[in-house]
């Protein structure tokens, strides 16, 4: 398990494939409240409780793409960290994500494509034991300067 790099964000020369970051995160009615603001997405199964309860997952679920910001978060904070670029993302869902739980987020680096500057991230969200999305990211990644040519 990696942390955060000293300068925010490992450069491409600095990763190989198996690093390893995750982040835990408690979900709250705030952070629903917060994801619905920005997201405009106010499905009641996210929002209303009496509605919610009359559901297949009898009651609020979070949010599907709050659980996957989190490994956005990872990404962003941790590995690759600053400067890493999103450039796709795959996701399944598994199991609901409900107030109070807390989750883990998981990235793991599984391919670099050093030619492109690129990385393929498998991203994991854990409830407990439980997978409750997974997918992989692209990144574009920062690369060490090249000297400049002499004249």
């Amino acid at each position: 398990m990696i942390e955060s790099h000293p300068s925010g964000g490992y450069i491409l020369e600095e990763l190989v494939v198996g690093m390893t970051a995750e982040k835990r995160v408690t979900v709250t009615e705030a952070r629903i409240q917060a994801f619905a603001e920005a997201s405009d997405d106010f499905n009641p199964v996210h929002v209303d409780e009496a509605f919610a309860a009359k559901t297949a997952y009898r009651g609020r679920i979070a949010h599907g793409l709050l659980s996957a910001s989190f490994g956005s978060a990872v990404v962003g904070t941790i590995l690759p960290g600053a400067g890493a670029i999103y450039l796709g993302q795959t996701l399944n869902f598994h199991r609901p994500v409900r107030i109070g739980d807390e989750v883990l987020a998981q990235v793991t680096v599984v391919a670099i494509d050093e030619t492109a500057a690129r990385v393929v991230l498998r991203c994991d969200v854990f409830c407990g034991e439980h997978l409750v999305m997974d997918g992989e990211a692209t990144v574009r990644v920062p690369r060490r300067r090249r000297p400049a040519k002499s004249a």
